[in-house]
């Protein structure tokens, strides 16, 4: 079982904008006014890519289709899980135009790169009974511990988790999370923008658990496996810094892959601590961070499946 993987998924957009349908709840959106809003994505999407690839990052690049309303395709990892046992794992969404980045065609071009799926696990009917569980944005996976990180929102569903746990043979970890808008605590929309486990550490804004007895129960988890602590600001998780994801690049090199903003928002001392299990890769991603409300974390699909 490994924590970590060499390849992932990633979307080009082709229809990328602010998304109305999820800002009702994603409280990291912001209205961009400029034309060519797809094209500066685009331009961000195709640098990280590349900075991936140099790294020796396996990225699988497939293109978002340009008729559908789908602004949000570049996040992934919101509606598709892979597995080591061959199983892949489709999510059900909270935004309807959300539910049309589920394409089933890119699981051949995966299989065309010697990836091998032997299942597919579904839980989208659950959407019916306005039920949803967001992938790895609500739930951060510790596949070594077997343990699943969630902190409950709209878009996670406390009996579904539950139900996803005892499929996949997890611990649930359940907690809530806020952020602080307009001078309301607020719960934060998934997960993984204020938590990120690595192998051997965790990077968590702790100081959005306001439960006390939640808070020590996640830390007991963390801190019971080994994993370092790094803890966040809150205003560090606004910049994106807990949206974060370890990889492993060419010659087995450990990389953690965040954007330049959650980078540049990092103090010396939790840099240093982060950069004695690993290093940062970073890339700008402006565009894509303040129309989508969302990050780098975000736009990696992490491929665990066998090969063929």
């Amino acid at each position: 079982m490994k924590q970590i993987t060499n390849s992932v998924l990633m979307v080009r957009p082709v229809n990328f904008r602010m998304n109305e349908q999820t800002a009702v709840n994603n409280y990291f959106q912001k209205e961009i006014n400029a034309e060519n809003i797809n094209d500066l994505a685009t331009a961000e999407f195709d640098e990280f890519v590349s900075k991936l690839r140099k790294a020796g990052v396996e990225v699988i690049v497939v293109n978002d289709v340009k008729g559908d309303d789908t602004p949000d395709s570049i996040f992934p990892n919101n509606w598709v899980s892979f597995h080591e046992t061959g199983k892949t794992v489709l999510y059900p969404m909270f935004a309807e135009n959300r539910r049309k980045e589920r394409r089933l065609e890119y699981f051949a071009e995966l299989e065309e790169a010697g990836f091998k799926i032997n299942e597919i696990v579904d839980y989208t009917s659950a959407e019916e009974d306005d039920v949803f569980l967001e992938g790895t944005g609500s739930l951060i996976l510790d596949r070594i511990n077997r343990k699943a990180y969630c902190a409950i929102s709209a878009r996670a569903d406390e009996e579904l988790l539950i139900e996803f746990c005892e499929d996949f043979e997890f611990s649930p970890v359940i907690f809530n999370a806020y952020q602080t808008v307009d001078g309301r605590r607020k719960q934060i929309y998934h997960t993984n923008v204020m938590m990120c486990v690595a192998e051997e550490f965790a990077v968590i804004c702790l100081d959005t658990i306001d439960d006390k007895k939640e808070k020590k129960n996640v830390l007991k988890h963390l801190k019971e496996d080994g994993k370092e602590i790094i803890s966040l600001t809150e205003k560090q998780m606004h910049e994106f810094a807990g949206n974060m994801l370890q990889v492993e690049g060419a010659f087995g090199k450990k990389l953690l892959v965040m954007s330049a903003r959650a980078h540049e928002s990092l103090h010396k001392d939790q840099i240093e601590k982060i950069e004695k299990h690993c290093e940062i890769l970073s890339s700008p991603i402006p565009t894509i961070e303040s129309c989508g409300g969302g990050s780098a974390r975000c736009m990696l699909a992490e491929i665990f499946l066998p090969k063929a």
